[in-house]
């Protein structure tokens, strides 16, 4: 009995993240009269604390866990309290280690463990320029290297373990400003998942130990760009969709064994969003945005929607807030750079029609609104886009109505990257030049400071246990946290 309580306390990416705010009251209240009849006892002596204390153990872990790309329920907003809000490269900082190698995957906590990808080369690479620029394509390198996984000690920035899991010369090339290892890992406090697109998956538990691997690939992609789009997890299952210009895929495996529960081929071509399990009251759905249209699966790879109107390439990863999922695609480059805030229960095409600017299932839409590769934030009431070259917009997030249009964040601040989170009632925004600007919501923009690191930033950060872990070029920040 207690190893059943104790495997139904262990944390599975966002469940616990929604749970009540009491939710073991809920949980052990006693059963009515219609599914207690002929159950003398409820529950037995000295069980009921111990699960609640077990339970209580669990929540507890969730909030000091930021295990998958943008957090547990992939919006980038941490409820987590006395956050830091001011810092430099030497003011507030718990510890800086380097990193060695070159990626722009986003760091993953669990409890006292980060988790972090790296890809190291025998050759001085070429630095990526900052901005969005033509001729960034580059062609597979000629020596070898290495992908290595790291655990880093939370508390004090150590190495607990890492582990090279390939190694060899790259079939397959890659952007200027993408890496070979700009995959988030995932995380569920047991085992942690390391992908690597055109390598494949590989499995550790907590302390190291290979549990499974499985590989795959290369791939070509759009002008080589290479890979970007981050695993998930989900009720026993780890999910991988592969967009690439070869034959494009979801895949869903056992997270245990590794074993392919099932693959679904994608009518796409190369993409590098990561895909979103919406959990919407109704039903569960595996959510892929694309460049020919954004589709909705179901846990068995059912095809349940679709919705056509997608810019020429899809990077940012939806979520969902009040109700409604919102997707989103932006290329620099194209006309059509939508918003689509989408209602639950759709079937089939639910694909706009010429002028229309919703239907039966899409809430609102924005057809100019999108950004390259940030992902969108909702804080309180309101929907806000940052944009690659440094703009801010800010919309009603249930209705779509303009709350302000682009509004430059600063003069000096022309490339965005990694997506904007929020905590302490405030947005942060972080720029390629390692600039976090502090901004404040509402309905009238509001820049409260600036915190400079003074090295390129592409990662997202993660937050959990009053910290901020900044990854940067060279190194990996731990951000107060005192």
């Amino acid at each position: 009995m207690l190893k059943q309580m104790l495997t139904k306390c262990r944390l599975r990416n966002s469940v616990l993240n929604r749970l009540p705010v009491r939710p073991a009251i809920v949980f052990f209240r006693r059963p009515s009269s219609a599914h207690s009849a002929g159950h003398k006892r409820w529950p037995r002596p000295g069980l009921a604390p111990l699960a609640l204390s077990l339970f209580a153990h669990a929540a507890a872990l969730a909030a000091d866990s930021w295990p998958q790309f943008r957090g547990a329920d992939s919006t980038g907003v941490s409820e987590d309290k006395g956050l830091p809000e001011k810092w430099s490269s030497t003011e507030n900082v718990a510890w800086r280690v380097d990193v060695r190698g070159n990626g722009w995957s986003s760091p993953v906590v669990w409890g006292d463990r980060i988790f972090l990808t790296t890809v190291i080369s025998k050759e001085d690479k070429e630095p990526p320029k900052k901005g969005l620029y033509f001729g960034g394509n580059r062609t597979a390198p000629a020596d070898e290297h290495r992908w290595l996984v790291y655990c880093i000690d939370f508390k004090t920035g150590k190495t607990l373990w890492e582990r090279e899991v390939h190694r060899g010369v790259p079939a397959f090339s890659r952007h200027l400003k993408n890496s070979f290892a700009s995959e988030t890992p995932v995380t569920d406090g047991e085992r942690v998942y390391f992908y690597f697109g055109n390598v494949g998956m590989f499995v550790f538990d907590m302390n190291g130990k290979p549990a499974w691997s499985q590989k795959w690939g290369p791939f070509n992609t759009r002008f080589g760009w290479g890979t970007a789009a981050s695993p998930l997890l989900d009720e026993g299952r780890v999910y991988v969709v592969n967009d690439n210009d070869d034959g494009s895929f979801l895949v869903a495996l056992d997270k245990r064994t590794g074993k392919q529960i099932w693959r679904v081929e994608r009518d796409e071509k190369s993409n590098w969003a990561t895909p979103y399990i919406w959990k919407n009251g109704r039903r569960t759905e595996i959510i892929t945005p694309g460049t020919t249209r954004i589709r909705s699966y179901d846990l068995d790879g059912k095809p349940l929607w679709q919705l056509g109107g997608m810019s020429s390439i899809a990077i940012p990863t939806p979520f969902s807030k009040f109700g409604m999922l919102y997707v989103t695609s932006g290329y620099v480059g194209d006309q059509v750079r939508p918003v689509f805030a989408i209602k639950p229960g759709a079937q089939g095409d639910i694909s706009l029609k010429g002028g229309e600017t919703s239907n039966a299932s899409v809430a609102w839409f924005l057809p100019q609104a999108g950004p390259y590769n940030p992902s969108p934030i909702v804080v309180g009431d309101h929907y806000y886009t940052l944009f690659d070259r440094g703009f801010l917009t800010c919309h009603d997030a249930r209705t779509g109505k303009e709350i302000y249009g682009k509004v430059r964040i600063d003069p000096a601040a022309a490339a965005f990257t990694s997506s904007p989170w929020a905590y302490n009632g405030k947005i942060f925004a972080l720029s390629e030049d390692g600039d976090t600007f502090v901004i404040q919501p509402g309905p009238e923009y509001k820049l409260l400071a600036k915190n400079t690191l003074d090295e390129m930033c592409m990662a997202t950060p993660a937050i959990a246990r009053g910290s901020l872990i900044i990854r940067t070029a060279s190194k990996l920040y731990r951000i107060g946290g005192k």
